[in-house]
């Protein structure tokens, strides 16, 4: 009863990097990632302005997602475009997606092509990170107009920052899933002496076609693998590394004319990213941090074409780089209060390239910009936070002027032409963080940012036949403006994890992609007569965007060192443009709950997660039928003596999803009125950790 009561006081705090770039001094040795957090316990973030999701290394070895969308789709205000369920699943925070959900992996952008297509997946594992973190708010500014929506970053020990206690450390877990005959299986290790560490990992997964209640999704199988290498020098005043990383996949896309056309990917990156902290001894800088990283990327899309023969039918290329530098001054203390802040500029390039039936001409994006950070800690309890940012963005490619009604004009061609556009969007924002009584924090945030629109934006002129559309960009499109009003509760220790926010974003120039519901063959000049592709146009109208997330855990009831507990969560959002019409794609209300039990090494949970009925639609979209995700777990975790296993811990588990084998079909995707996901699962789970 004493452990029990020693975890209701106090939970380890923790730590995320992302947010700010200002970073309190260590107070001692980092030795590793945080993996000590009890199992099953929710992570509340409660020192920064803005709510914080993280998904810790515990979670993702139980669940063993193999896409970031999987690994987020159930989180509050955070739903993923499940295009091709296990291996192209991109996130979507609070409705927003793709230009403006900026992706990363240890501070850098991921750099592939998942922005520019649902059908592109996301060239990062979530198996070999040690946590994942989604930040919401004026933190995005850190990143730039891009993450206007959101971050969602995947943290792990690629570039080594720590010598582990013991010298060196690891993990390895591996499961099968009953639904696809999934395997998989994935390692870290750490290790490190006299000032060097190194990181290797390692990753693979294959899974054939997925059940669905009543038969199967055809064309959904998947195979990836990948893994990374890493060396860094560790001082006293601080650190410099470097990595490389490998990720290759193929995967099929289901549903629809890629199912017939037994349509597949093959996405391969190489990627090469550094870190450095260095920490000067005096003078009016605290700290200095920098981030770089380059890759190049590169699928094929193979399948069977127009003339009836199986072949490369588009390929996609993009190569990436970006550089990230910080510095970080000394607190300074004012009348007002103690005053700390840090300072950092960024930029980057991004050529795409596409080939064959691709829909994007070669595109040079190039950006810069410099941005701040300030926060004044008025009273003990009480911090202000500041940030500005400005950005120059570069855009060249090949325009098209398509006619008014996106119809073709008989005898005539759209004119072609080179364009190049600039862009200088500036962002604003403001917090309030204040501690109440009981061990709650409140925080009241706003923000105003202008974000450029994107080359696929502006330059899509064809078909893209694996999402079965035929989009249109508009050269002309003006900056996106979004004002955004945000408050939230939180209470992160003892018996009761809580946090609850409310948000009201005001957008003039939103931009989306419009169903015209005009139906093209692969060339313009079918519009209007084909039967194969849809007609999207890429188009600009102001836009209203509001809504709510709550999630929380209450230890009702000790019981041996642990406690039964109930849990529960709810989350919607709600758009509308101007004229009165739905934003489209829109994930649905959702509300959930249950109760668990953590004890004794053992953890078990049953849980119900229901989605309601998606009716607030857009035009040319369908309405999607509410769904029930009953899901429950066990698993028992056995410390053991490394010298006599050569393991320091084991976790042995069942985990079930949908087990009451609804039809669920994702209200935000494309593909929703051709695929259903994946149906009743039972995942067998095993992790070792050194």
């Amino acid at each position: 009863m004493a452990a029990a009561r020693a975890e209701d006081i106090k939970l380890d705090e923790i730590t995320v990097s992302s947010p700010s770039p200002i970073v309190a001094r260590p107070t001692g040795p980092v030795t590793g990632a945080g993996s000590a957090f009890p199992t099953g316990v929710l992570p509340v973030v409660t020192n920064t302005f803005s709510p914080v999701t993280v998904v810790t290394q515990q979670q993702i070895a139980r669940d063993q997602p193999r896409t970031l969308g999987d690994a987020l789709f159930d989180r509050p205000g955070i739903s993923s475009t499940t295009y091709a369920p296990g291996a192209a699943s991109r996130p979507i925070i609070r409705g927003l997606d793709n230009a403006r959900v900026r992706i990363q992996e240890n501070g850098i952008v991921n750099g592939g092509v998942s922005d520019l297509g649902e059908d592109h997946t996301v060239p990062v594992n979530p198996l070999v990170a040690d946590r994942l973190e989604v930040i919401r708010g004026p933190a995005t500014l850190r990143y730039g107009s891009g993450a206007i929506g959101g971050v969602v970053s995947a943290e792990n020990n690629r570039v080594p920052t720590y010598i582990p206690a013991n010298g060196y450390a690891g993990q390895v877990t591996s499961g099968y899933s009953t639904v696809d005959n999934g395997r998989l299986g994935a390692a870290t290790v750490d290790a490190g002496k006299d000032g060097f560490a190194v990181h290797a990992d390692g990753f693979k997964t294959a899974n054939d076609s997925y059940a669905i209640p009543g038969g199967i999704q055809r064309n959904s199988y998947s195979e990836s693998q990948g893994g990374s290498i890493g060396v860094s020098a560790i001082g006293d005043r601080g650190f410099v590394g470097v990595a490389f990383s490998h990720y290759d996949a193929i995967y099929a896309i289901p549903g629809g004319e890629a199912e017939q056309a037994r349509t597949r990917l093959t996405p391969n990156q190489d990627r090469v990213i550094s870190r450095g902290e260095y920490r000067p001894l005096d003078g009016p800088i605290e700290v200095i941090r920098y981030w770089a990283g380059y890759s190049a990327y590169r699928h094929d899309e193979i399948g069977i074409g127009g003339d009836g023969f199986e072949g490369q039918q588009a390929i996609f290329k993009n190569r990436e780089a970006e550089v990230r530098i910080e510095a970080q001054h000394v607190p300074v203390f004012t009348t007002l209060g103690k005053l700390t802040g840090a300072i950092g500029v960024q930029a980057d390039r991004r050529l795409i390239n596409t080939q064959l039936e691709a829909f994007l001409p070669r595109t040079d994006s190039r950006a810069g910009a410099v941005y701040l950070f300030e926060e004044l800690e008025v009273l003990p309890g009480t911090r202000l936070q500041a940030a500005g940012r400005i950005e120059g963005d570069r855009i060249r490619s090949t325009a098209v002027q398509f006619p008014g009604d996106y119809l073709p004009v008989d005898g005539e061609d759209p004119l072609s032409y080179r364009l190049t556009r600039r862009f200088a969007p500036k962002s604003a924002s403001f917090g309030l963080l204040q501690d109440l009584p009981y061990g709650f924090v409140a925080s009241l945030t706003g923000s105003y940012v202008e974000r450029a629109p994107t080359g696929y934006e502006l330059f899509s002129q064809g078909p893209h036949d694996a999402t079965a559309t035929f989009e249109i960009g508009d050269p002309t499109l003006r900056l996106e403006r979004a004002r955004t009003v945000e408050a939230s509760i939180r209470h992160g220790d003892g018996p009761l994890r809580f946090e609850a926010t409310g948000y009201y974003t005001r957008y003039t120039g939103f931009i989306y992609k419009r169903l015209t519901g005009t139906l093209c063959d692969d060339d313009f000049a079918s519009c209007g007569s084909g039967d194969e592709l849809r007609q999207i146009v890429y188009s600009q109208q102001n836009a209203t965007f509001y809504g709510a997330e709550l999630i929380g855990q209450y230890d009702a009831l000790p019981i041996g060192n642990g406690f039964i507990g109930v849990e529960g969560q709810f989350d919607f959002v709600r758009a509308k443009f101007d004229d009165g019409t739905n934003v489209p794609r829109i994930p649905p209300y959702r509300l959930g709950g249950g109760v668990y039990l953590r004890a004794d090494g053992w953890f078990a949970r049953i849980n119900l997660l229901h989605a309601f009925a998606h009716t607030q639609i857009a035009p040319f979209e369908t309405d999607t039928p509410g769904w029930n995700d009953l899901r429950a777990e066990v698993s028992y975790t056995k410390t053991l003596d490394p010298a006599v296993y050569g393991a320091s811990e084991v976790t042995l588990g069942l985990q079930g999803r949908n087990l009451l084998d609804d039809d669920i079909r994702n209200s935000a995707s494309f593909k929703k009125d051709e695929i259903l996901l994946p149906g009743r699962n039972v995942r067998l789970f095993l992790t070792a950790r050194f």
